[in-house]
């Protein structure tokens, strides 16, 4: 039972998260109306107030069941009104704990019967309270040296006190400590007790401060940190707007702003974002800032989504086509069918032609003029000499130097994703120990697999399958069988004086005359005068030299004119020698008389077809056989196999058998210093031999092309076209062209097909009954043959029985 003398009826207070201890002095602000009332009534009273504190600080009106039990009965000291506000601000001194047994009144503001709480009595000068004294200062010491918080006045106030109790409220009055912790020292009526919990709070209170003071000094290191390179930046501003230089930031953004204008796919967009990333972590000035800015310009450059939209016209196409060539059919119908798919079906995609024929026919020119047919951007690429795998693919990054392949390249500079890319010069691809540059080309040539090509540098796909293709060559032999089963193969003939005559008319001299400053009226060439300048100033299957020589012809006219000499040139047929010099390539006579042991064989070459011929000088000897002019190996074989199949019909050719013993044989080429291969000469080698060694001349009138067998068969050969041209070119007008090459004709010039006869052979024994000349045979060999000797015809013979194919 409670002792009423110790009972007080005071006005309360209720604190929010705060305690007052007896012994000590406390200021607060005061802001609700309850507790302003209570402060009021206090001074009625004696300025006695009860002060306890509230179990939830977030209730603004508590009752009577939110109070603790245990709070400070305190003497009122100040009441100052706060300014600007109607707070007040209270001055208190505890005098005693007090518990709290009941409120009595809650208006206007709470009465509380309150009983006083004595210390309990305690043993002074005890050990263990001497002890705990002392430990509890030195953590109060500890705990002002690390906060900052407690003043050398404080501590003089307990370093001469002896009371336990009065030294755990002072030290537990002026150290943080949790609202909770506070109110169980508050609570605790043993001094002793009290040192001992606060000793164990103050523990926890220093080992926390001394993680704060930890992440403190970490933050203050970032800080100082964040600010120094704050501090270094804003001086490379001011550096680099000295220098005209821009942020990296600035930088980042804006390289961050171009990847995701583009739209690029997931993949895509996340390789260049994370080099942004690792853009950003360089260094000013950095090597490797500097590869990696690099890097992502030349991804960002590439035509991602850019392209130029086609031309589906097919005539407007067709139009441009001719406007830009002469002749070049099969190409322009490619094309066209081309154009003419994309008109019905926009799933066929770009494609892949390998333009193959002699220099100067126009396969670079009708690339450009297919570019601009199509509205297609267009890039060429020279791949001649190049023996380097990298230069096709790209190299590696983590070179020096390095940079996208060729193909890349070409599609950055066309600034478009669907250009006309022209491989030029493919056939002079080359290989080493860098690799082979050919394979590198399988899969940007494959429509199965370019869809997502990866070069070496970039390492991100792009997308090649909308490329237009088109390679060019001069031959197919040195071409991998890889790589040309990827390509549509169209093959560019030699041109033929007529065409090289509308040409030179429509195409090549009205170039020149504007490239020299001329009209039509100044200089004038008739056509006989173009046909001259072709004849013996050009040799050749293109028209370069053409038109290198039409380009002196303006040079020579412009200089007449500038210097007032004339005022225009007009050439004829037999004037050109005035203008170009001397004539340059004579026409050789192949229509003279028929001549032992020679023959007109046909050749190809990189510029066209020629007339080869073939020599042979039979030799009272011991059966040598010499070859010179300069032969390969495969030539030097058709010699041998020529020989040995004479020496198999011998007696039926009317020979003497035994020639190979008593006989040398001497077999020439012309023009020694060519290099000259290939078993296309079979035919024209075994027609010389067999008139040398029998004395039968050799029509004139005649050339022949064929590869022989032991047997005497005649096999097809390729380069027709180009050698009946050579043949057309000499004015000789009949072909020995072996059976199997008869479907080629269709192939041929209307022009040159109905100039020319041609006669199919499938054996050596039509070749020698054809081409040689029975009618000038020396009196010894015309005897009557032998029975089961071969009719050597004469030329009323020779004209019997021949089929004819135009």
């Amino acid at each position: 039972m409670a002792d009423d003398s110790r009972i007080m009826t005071l006005p309360t207070v209720a604190l929010r998260g705060t305690a007052v201890y007896p012994g000590t002095m406390l200021n607060f602000d005061v802001e609700r109306p309850a507790s302003i009332a209570a402060l009021n009534l206090a001074i009625g009273t004696d300025r006695m107030v009860f002060l306890v504190a509230q179990r939830d600080i977030t209730k603004d009106m508590p009752r009577a069941e939110d109070l603790y039990s245990v709070g400070t009965v305190a003497r009122l000291g100040q009441i100052l009104k706060v300014p600007g506000t109607n707070n007040l601000r209270a001055i208190v001194e505890g005098v005693s704990r007090g518990r709290l047994l009941r409120i009595t009144a809650e208006t206007p503001c709470f009465w509380a019967n309150v009983q006083l709480i004595n210390d309990k009595p305690f043993v002074k000068h005890a050990e263990r309270t001497e002890a705990l004294i002392r430990r509890c200062s030195e953590l109060f010491s500890e705990y002002g040296s690390v906060s900052g918080n407690v003043t050398p006045e404080m501590m003089l106030k307990i370093i001469d006190r002896e009371d336990p109790g009065f030294i755990s409220d002072y030290i537990a009055q002026n150290v943080f400590l949790r609202f909770a912790d506070k109110q169980i020292l508050l609570e605790e009526t043993d001094p002793v007790n009290r040192l001992v919990l606060l000793a164990s709070m103050l523990d926890r209170e220093l080992n926390i401060l001394d993680i704060e003071q930890d992440i403190s000094e970490s933050t203050n290191e970032r800080m100082q940190k964040q600010q120094r390179e704050y501090w270094l930046r804003e001086q490379l501003k001011s550096i680099r707007a000295e220098l005209g230089e821009g942020d990296e930031e600035d930088e980042a953004e804006e390289y961050r702003k171009r990847i995701t204008d583009l739209h690029l796919s997931e993949e895509n967009e996340k390789k260049l974002l994370k080099e942004v990333e690792r853009l950003k972590k360089q260094p000013f000035g950095s090597s490797e800032g500097a590869v990696i800015r690099g890097y992502l310009d030349a991804c960002l450059e590439l035509p991602w989504n850019d392209k130029t939209e086609e031309v589906m016209d097919v005539k407007l196409a067709r139009k441009t086509l001719d406007e830009d060539h002469y002749g070049l059919s099969k190409v322009k119908d490619r094309v066209i069918e081309y154009l003419s798919v994309r008109q019905l079906s926009e799933q066929v995609r770009g494609g892949v032609l390998c333009l193959v024929g002699p220099p100067g026919v126009g396969k670079t020119s009708i690339a450009m003029s297919i570019a601009r047919a199509t509205n297609r951007k267009l890039s060429r690429i020279s791949l001649g000499g190049v023996h380097d795998e990298a230069e096709i693919r790209g190299h590696r990054k983590t070179y020096v130097g390095a940079m996208p392949g060729r193909i890349m390249a070409g599609i950055t500079q066309a600034h478009s994703k669907n250009p006309v890319l022209v491989l030029d010069e493919i056939d002079k691809l080359g290989s080493d120990y860098r690799g082979d540059p050919s394979a590198a080309l399988l899969e940007a040539l494959d429509a199965e697999q370019n869809y997502a090509f990866r070069d070496h540098y970039l390492e991100l796909p792009f997308d090649l399958s909308e490329v237009f293709f088109i390679t060019t060559a001069n031959t197919t032999d040195t071409i991998p069988r890889a790589l040309l089963d990827r390509m549509e193969v169209i093959e560019l003939g030699s041109y033929t004086d007529e065409e090289k005559l509308h040409i030179a008319k429509d195409h090549l001299l009205p170039k020149q005359r504007s490239r020299h400053g001329l009209n039509g009226n100044q200089l004038r060439l008739t056509d006989d005068a173009i046909r001259q300048l072709i004849a013996s100033y050009t040799r050749e299957s293109g028209v370069r030299v053409l038109e290198r020589e039409l380009a002196s012809v303006c040079r020579k006219a412009a200089a007449r004119i500038a210097s007032g000499e004339a005022k225009s040139l007009r050439l004829k047929e037999g004037e050109l020698e005035s203008v170009l010099g001397p004539v340059k390539f004579k026409k050789e006579n192949y229509l003279g008389e028929s001549t032992v042991g020679l023959v007109h064989g046909l050749a190809w070459t990189s510029v066209g077809g020629e007339v080869l011929d073939v020599e042979c000088t039979a030799l009272s000897g011991s059966g040598k056989v010499e070859l010179t002019g300069n032969l390969g190996d495969v030539m030097k074989e058709s010699c041998h196999a020529a020989i040995s199949y004479i020496r198999s019909r011998a007696r039926l050719l009317g020979i003497d058998p035994e020639f190979y013993k008593n006989t040398d044989i001497h077999i020439h080429f012309p023009e020694g210093a060519v290099p000259k291969d290939g078993p296309s000469a079979g035919c024209a080698i075994t027609l010389c031999v067999v008139s040398a060694l029998s004395g039968i001349p050799v029509r004139r009138d005649v050339c022949m092309t064929g590869e022989i067998t032991l047997r005497g068969r005649v096999l097809p050969i390729g380069g027709l076209r180009e050698k009946t041209m050579a043949a057309l070119r000499a004015d000789i007008h009949e072909v020995l062209i072996p059976e199997g090459n008869v479907s080629d004709l269709e192939e041929i010039d209307q022009n040159v097909r109905s100039q020319l006869h041609f006669t199919p052979v499938s054996h050596l024994d039509t070749v020698i009954n054809v081409a040689l000349d029975r009618s000038v045979v020396p009196a010894a060999v015309a005897a009557e043959p032998a029975e089961g000797e071969i009719l050597l015809p004469t030329e009323a013979q020779d004209r019997k029985g021949i089929t004819i194919c135009q």
